[in-house]
């Protein structure tokens, strides 16, 4: 009798231990609008965790981008998220302002990938050149509250200007941004994307743009470290023909506190070594690399992607 008790105990443990070690983890890959890099990388990413990490499913989601992204992070309606750098530093703090009413303790750092660049495009038509010349006109300047939009207070802001100064403000994600231009309803817009995003290569195809410059005196004001001077180079897109002062900040993927040390450890891993992959999806995808990975991170490192850069000496 006590062999029967015995075995019935071991095959109940056996029943539950099985499914628990061959138990799913479900990771939503948070993005943005579908007509800028977020979405491409987002979904390259997916399939990546899914082909590589065992045990692991997938999905995407298309978002509003940074802001709306890291609160889904904390409410933990996804595990992995794309943000901007400022956005990723206001949530860490709680800056209400910026669209988060408390702190987000429960998110955490994956890796820096590649920097945004704040491209501001305007009809060549509408005579903008400068920043300057937005005074008047018709602008758009992202979803509200998003990264794209609390990029563009900052930069605006540096250049002593506000939304007052223009014609008319429009509160639109990239794709509607670029229809309205195509119609005559939109001078410019600004974009806050990798080099060579769809939205304003589809834009550049048809209508001839103009990048207006940032000068690198109106980055410095900015006064924030994840700021910093670039340039559009000539080329990027059809019709610009010479490299474009601008200003560009770091990305981040950020995941959250509950996912496990062994399944971030390998999201981080398999980013890294079938980066390939990622750069066949978006040539934004360049710009991440393992050496500075780890540095200029506004908030904790998950301990699984702090592992696999002590293993390979990049942190």
């Amino acid at each position: 009798m006590k062999k029967t008790i015995v075995a019935a105990a071991f095959a109940v443990a056996s029943m539950v231990a099985a499914p628990m070690a061959h138990a799913e983890q479900f990771v939503t890959v948070l993005t943005g609008g579908t007509s800028g890099v977020y979405y491409p990388l987002g979904v390259a990413l997916s399939k990546l965790y899914a082909d590589s990490i065992p045990d692991v499913r997938t999905s995407v989601q298309s978002t509003k981008a940074s802001v709306e992204n890291l609160n889904l992070l904390q409410q933990e309606r996804g595990e992995v998220a794309f943000a901007l750098g400022d956005s990723v530093a206001d949530a860490w703090a709680g800056n209400e302002e910026a669209g988060f009413r408390q702190k987000l303790d429960k998110i955490r750092g994956l890796a820096a990938v590649y920097p945004n660049f704040i491209q501001i495009v305007a009809r060549k038509d509408s005579g903008i050149a400068t920043l300057a010349d937005l005074k008047g006109k018709r602008v758009s300047v992202g979803a509200p509250k998003s990264g794209t939009e609390l990029n563009a207070r900052k930069v605006f802001g540096a250049a002593g200007m506000t939304y007052d100064d223009f014609g008319k403000v429009e509160y639109l994600p990239f794709g509607e941004s670029v229809e309205l231009m195509k119609n005559r309803q939109l001078d410019a817009t600004l974009l806050s994307a990798g080099l060579g995003v769809s939205a304003i290569r589809d834009l550049a195809s048809t209508t001839d743009i103009t990048i207006v410059e940032v000068p690198p005196e109106v980055v410095e004001k900015i006064g924030e470290p994840v700021f910093i001077s670039e340039k559009v180079p000539a080329g990027t897109y059809n019709g610009v023909d010479k490299d474009t002062p601008t200003v560009a900040i770091i990305n981040f993927l950020v995941t959250r506190e509950g996912l496990s040390d062994d399944v971030v450890y390998e999201m981080t891993k398999q980013m890294f070594e079938k980066k390939d992959q990622l750069v066949s999806a978006h040539s934004a995808a360049q710009g991440i690399d393992l050496k500075t990975a780890a540095k200029g991170m506004p908030l904790p490192l998950h301990p699984g992607a702090e592992k696999y850069y002590k293993e390979q000496g990049a942190l």
